[in-house]
């Protein structure tokens, strides 16, 4: 299914048919086997995939926030967790991106990593821990070196068996100037343990490993911001929430995209004994296939268009937030419901497991456990329109 695209640019340039079609064939594969798409990694990393966000000027594609959420929508139509996986390599690069568009230093060594084939991690998610972005249960220990030494839990730490940085947050309680949240890179040493706890419903190929961080050390050069806890609004929280937030719609987006194809599909081939008639000829079908056409559309065009005022540097003031988190629930809501109605079109032959159906039914429930959750995404949206609530 096409995705919105309001400018020339050609997907298949970083995404080529046959590339996808690689992806595609193995994402059963990894379903089934609980295992890391490795090749997908290689080949990806080959295309200069690792880099879209990266400036020209420092080696990368040159691309936008606007181009990569249509590529990830591509990638989301042929293997989910593949894309969902890449994802978090993509967000610190396009945290890096946002950056430097505003002259905010101290991210150089993601983009020239990236470049290099390095592979960024996201380890944020702690259990228990609601605040997300604005605190830790993590401890930030400082050396008197400018570093950080860190110990906490993070879960759903996709790309768990490959990548080389793990971008992170804790809390420096010590400090002068504590408590200070502090944002910072380590590289895999026997500090951090990765547990093979991966064993889930859906969106296995992620291996979202949880990773026990044991005074991990990120030296001064990879601390890249120490701000006050709680919402903030500074270029880290701005950065982040954009880019997870739009990529990650993005991810969900595909997903619809890809099973209204399959729907059409399947009405097209199947038959009814009943009438002789393909059932792309029974009403009740071709309300059901317009019904999910229409909750679909709307989704690619409302990304394209905060994703290209995140790269234009639009000025929403604190708009940001509910428009950014109400993105990410409208996909969600939109991938889930779109999903459900092919299982229906598609009729029983959906419900085994070898049916792409089947594995995108798993896939897309992973969708509600991203931030922001529903409950977050509406608070935000009351508190943007009838302010606090009253204490």
């Amino acid at each position: 299914m096409s995705t919105f695209d309001p400018t020339p640019f050609d997907p298949t340039v970083f995404l080529p048919d046959d590339l996808i079609e690689r992806i595609r064939e193995r994402a059963p594969i990894h379903d089934r086997e609980n295992t890391f798409p490795q090749q997908d990694l290689d080949e990806l990393r080959a295309a200069g995939y690792l880099s879209i966000l990266v400036p020209t000027a420092r080696g990368g594609a040159g691309l936008g926030l606007a181009e990569a959420a249509i590529l990830q929508q591509r990638l989301a139509g042929a293997a989910p967790a593949t894309a969902l996986a890449i994802n978090m390599h993509l967000v610190w690069t396009g945290v890096a991106k946002v950056f430097s568009d505003r002259g905010v230093p101290g991210l150089e060594f993601v983009q020239d990593g990236a470049v290099a084939g390095e592979v960024f991690a996201f380890g944020i998610s702690e259990g228990g821990n609601d605040l997300v972005l604005f605190g830790s249960d993590t401890a930030a220990v400082p050396d008197d070196d400018g570093g950080y030494a860190f110990t906490g839990t993070k879960i759903f730490t996709s790309l768990a068996p490959v990548w080389t940085r793990l971008g992170l947050h804790g809390l420096d309680t010590t400090s002068a100037d504590a408590p200070k949240l502090v944002f910072a890179f380590v590289e895999r040493t026997d500090a951090v343990a990765t547990s093979d706890d991966w064993d889930t419903l859906g969106m296995r190929a992620t291996q979202s490993r949880t990773t026990r961080l044991n005074g991990a050390i990120a030296d001064a050069a990879h601390v890249v911001r120490r701000i006050d806890p709680g919402p903030s609004p500074d270029p880290i929280v701005f950065g982040i929430f954009s880019v997870f937030e739009i990529l990650l719609a993005s991810v969900y987006t595909g997903i619809a995209g890809r099973a209204l194809e399959l729907a059409v599909a399947t009405a097209q081939k199947r038959h009814s004994k009943k009438t002789g008639l393909a059932y792309s000829q029974d009403p009740d079908i071709r309300w059901r296939i317009a019904d999910m056409a229409i909750a679909y559309d709307a989704l690619p065009p409302q990304i394209a268009a905060l994703a290209r005022d995140v790269d234009d540097r639009a000025d929403k003031g604190a708009r940001w937030f509910p428009l950014l988190s109400g993105v990410k629930h409208r996909a969600i809501t939109m991938a889930k419901h779109v999903v459900d109605q092919a299982m229906l079109v598609a009729g029983g032959g959906s419900y085994f497991s070898a049916n792409e159906l089947s594995r995108l039914y798993r896939d897309v429930l992973a969708g509600a456990f991203h931030p922001s959750d529903p409950e977050s995404a509406h608070s935000t949206a009351a508190s943007a329109l009838l302010g606090p609530l009253e204490s």
